[in-house]
């Protein structure tokens, strides 16, 4: 499958033939939905690890990436398609390799492209500092991890992920292992790279970054689980974490009600979801796990969704502020309907997979402590709020003064929607 990414990539310099790389993501897209029914499953060969998890999130990725490029028909250059294509095969081997400094180099590498498509695809000029808020959020919080690793590596020589290390287990060490994970989900108070990237972000950027990389840092919890040996302390201080990461995103869930730029609100709103990604995962149960999976599939496709219409919507009004957005439901009614379903998905109305996420997240959930599960419940309500919010102030009204005639929503648009809702 590596060499076959490769081989698109030479011919897309050679040929300039996008249809190459397309029809690669797509051939990705049906390898790993052959191996999608084998459950919990997990085998390794050489320094490649297969499981169910590795091919879901494999599958997420190459299917938002074929959908980002069907969603930006007009910009089919080399080197977008070059970056596209490289952050594929980065993210396909950090969720294949079982090597830990492997993992660790290609968790790093998707940073290359994605900082290509937020920086040199955006569109203002604030665009290089959202690059830099992201590259020094992110390097930053990972820099302690590469350190810890390559330190229990010579010592124990092993650098096997299925091979738990042996680690001393301190508050600060456990939090530094995390936090390059946590910077990526990502958790609340070590999240203001994420707003200012997606605002700032082409659409396939946008769609990429919420949609697959922000998935990482779930996955790399997972990995951190399997490498080191932290049950020791595991009680006191993954609990504090765990409060401080579901207290945020009851926090993120209000925040995301003051935002004015829709990027912005979609941007908060994910930060609220991951939360309970975070408490899924750190719980460390088979339940926990299972009910994270969900969430994270069920959001990779339902925030690249919205950052879509998003942009559609922007086409025919210029201009993503709420308060200049009013009247869609009557100028665009298919627009309006489909704001319509992705909303409802997004504050997991039945019968979506986000709303099988936080079913199965909320047994987990009282399992910790009752005043969690009240938490998560003011959560799924302040989430079904600003959800209802968001659709009803922009669709509902009197036509805006600021939208300007256009022809309604093209074939390939769709497509793209319905791709997205397909899988949900």
């Amino acid at each position: 499958m590596v060499f076959m990414l490769l081989f698109s990539m030479v011919a897309l310099l050679f040929n300039n033939s996008w249809v190459s790389v397309f029809l690669v993501m797509l051939w990705v897209c049906m390898n790993t939905m052959l191996n999608l029914n084998q459950y919990f499953s997990y085998s390794v060969l050489y320094m490649f690890s297969y499981s169910s998890i590795n091919n879901l999130l494999i599958f997420l990725s190459a299917l938002l990436c074929v959908l980002s490029i069907i969603s930006t028909p007009d910009n089919k250059k080399t080197f977008f398609l070059l970056s596209i294509s490289f952050l594929l095969l980065f993210l396909y081997m950090v969720f294949s390799v079982s090597h830990v400094i492997m993992f660790y180099v290609f968790f790093e590498a998707t940073l290359i492209p994605t900082l290509m498509l937020v920086s040199y695809w955006g569109y203002q000029p604030e665009r290089l500092q959202a690059g830099s808020y992201m590259m020094l959020y992110t390097v930053c919080a990972s820099l302690p991890l590469l350190f810890i690793l390559l330190y229990n590596c010579m010592n124990q020589n092993n650098m096997m992920m299925f091979i738990p290390m042996k680690f001393y287990s301190s508050f600060m060490m456990i939090l530094l292992v995390y936090l390059a994970f946590l910077v990526k989900l990502p958790m609340y108070s070590v999240h203001l790279w994420l707003p200012k990237a997606h605002v700032e972000a082409s659409l396939a950027g946008s769609m990429l970054l919420a949609g697959i990389l922000l998935k990482l840092g779930g996955y790399g919890l997972i990995q951190m689980n399997m490498v080191f040996d932290i049950s020791g302390s595991k009680s006191t201080a993954l609990l504090i974490i765990i409060s401080f990461s579901f207290w945020g995103g009851f926090l993120a869930a209000f925040m995301s009600m003051k935002q004015i730029d829709m990027k912005s609100f979609v941007a908060y709103s994910s930060v609220s979801h991951m939360s309970l990604v975070i408490l899924g995962i750190l719980c460390d149960t088979t339940w926990g796990l299972f009910s994270s999976v969900i969430t994270m599939f069920a959001h990779g496709f339902c925030s690249s969704a919205l950052f879509c219409m998003t942009y559609f919507t922007y086409t025919k009004y210029y201009s993503r502020s709420i308060i200049h957005i009013n009247g869609v439901i009557s100028m665009y009614p298919k627009l309006s309907f489909l704001w319509f379903i992705f909303c409802c998905i997004n504050m997991a109305a039945p019968p979506s997979l986000n709303l099988l996420g936080e079913m199965f997240i909320a047994p987990v959930v009282h399992s910790l402590s009752m005043i969690f599960l009240v938490l998560m419940g003011m959560m799924v309500f302040v989430s079904g709020f600003y959800n209802m919010y968001l659709y009803t102030i922009i669709n509902h009204g009197s036509n805006s003064m600021y939208s300007i005639p256009s022809y309604p929503m093209k074939s390939y648009q769709m497509m793209s929607m319905f791709s997205h809702f397909l899988p949900m």
